[in-house]
């Protein structure tokens, strides 16, 4: 039997990420920045429960990503999986957490039934902020958001995974002449903020050429993109290359579709 592999997205972008991976029985979530009402019931409309999670994974400890954990770790007792760092402020701001708490540290996997995940590094402004990438007996699922540029050893270990959620958080220009005061737009723009389209662009054709077979577009910036813009960049680069993949924005506010890696077979 072939297990099949998923990844839904429950919220991506600024106001809130969460992301679902499923592999046969195996359930992780990655992120829960959302409220704990809004993840149950994702779950719910799954089939599932909290109780249906092998595991938390942790990208990095700002709100967008860590909000809804306060109150569903006072009900449920779901193992967190994160960096050491990421582990140590969980700890601070999270009353009864330091029990569930896993720290890994950066380049170290966690076996979930037959799913690895690899926790890698991040160029984000907090320490020890994180990538993953989950190894199934169909084949790989890179998980890359939240960083200023793709860190060298993050970028080649996910290059050519099967499928790609990888950020694509603003258009340059967009935010260059948008609202943010100067201050945040450094930020964004520097080298612990966030991927520009043009950058999830330039990464996105490496992976392609490398063996990727389908990409979602994440935490895309409500203020300073578009869908329609990330995916003409992103698009419009894989086409300049003569590559063609599957390629889709993961929606904001609302549950994506099921992304699953088909037919994708094993890979070494």
């Amino acid at each position: 039997e072939v297990l099949m592999t998923t990844i839904r997205t429950f919220a991506s972008g600024s106001s809130g990420n969460a992301a679902l991976l499923s592999c046969g029985e195996t359930h992780l979530l990655i992120d829960m920045g959302i409220s704990c009402r809004r993840v149950c019931k994702a779950l719910a409309e799954l089939g599932l429960t909290p109780d249906s999670l092998s595991g938390i994974l942790i990208t990095h400890e700002h709100g967008d990503h860590i909000s809804g954990l306060a109150t569903y770790i006072k009900k449920y007792h779901t193992p967190i999986y994160c960096s050491h760092a990421v582990s140590r402020q969980l700890c601070y701001r999270l009353a009864g957490a330091e029990p569930l708490l896993r720290p890994m540290a950066l380049g170290e996997a966690a076996a979930f039934g037959e799913v690895e995940a690899l926790i890698l590094p991040t160029s984000h402004d907090c320490r020890e902020s994180a990538a993953w990438r989950f190894d199934t007996p169909e084949g790989r699922v890179g998980y890359l958001t939240d960083t200023g540029y793709i860190v060298e050893e993050t970028g080649e270990r996910l290059l050519g995974a099967d499928l790609l959620v990888l950020e694509s958080n603003h258009d340059v220009d967009m935010l260059r002449a948008g609202p943010y005061p100067y201050t945040l737009k450094k930020r964004i723009l520097g080298e612990f903020g966030h991927l520009s389209n043009a950058a999830a662009a330039e990464y996105a054709v490496k992976s392609v050429q490398a063996g990727t077979r389908r990409i979602l577009l994440a935490h895309l910036s409500h203020e300073n993109n578009t869908p329609g813009r990330a995916l003409e960049t992103v698009g419009g680069a894989l086409a300049e290359a003569g590559l063609d993949v599957p390629l889709a924005a993961a929606p904001r506010d609302v549950m994506s579709e099921a992304y699953a890696l088909e037919g994708a077979g094993c890979r070494g």
